[in-house]
């Protein structure tokens, strides 16, 4: 689970939806980029309304700030950022990067655990 959202961005206003240009000022996120991003992470939802408005809520914004996170703070690329999503299952905003040393410690333990039953082959031969 990642969470993260309000430390983030100070305090986000306590209402149902928010237009784009509102998620642009909280996020620090410009408005192409965040169109982009709801193309290729499918956490991104934004409910439309009429001729296209996209309306956001805050999970949306919740997710925009992980997203940010990891391409930005952390450095993966959109591919790995999707991997790291679709391995964590689900997206629920405090601190992202003990997610991801979590994340990468357990593909390190099971490279370990498939050496060592690699070991373990070789000594019962």
């Amino acid at each position: 689970m990642i969470t993260l959202a309000a430390e983030q961005v100070g305090e986000i206003p306590d209402k149902l939806y928010f237009k784009i240009g509102e998620v642009c000022e909280l996020t620090g996120v410009k408005q192409h980029v965040l169109r982009y991003w709801e193309s290729e992470f499918h956490h991104i939802k934004p409910q439309r309304i009429g001729s296209s408005q996209r309306l956001y809520r805050r999970s949306d914004i919740d997710n925009i700030l992980v997203v940010k996170k990891l391409l930005k703070e952390e450095g993966l690329s959109i591919p790995g950022a999707k991997k790291f999503l679709a391995r964590s299952r689900h997206i629920e905003s405090p601190e992202i990067s003990d997610n991801i040393k979590q994340a990468g410690a357990l593909t390190l333990l099971e490279e370990i655990k498939k050496e060592l039953h690699t070991i373990r082959k070789i000594l019962e031969e």
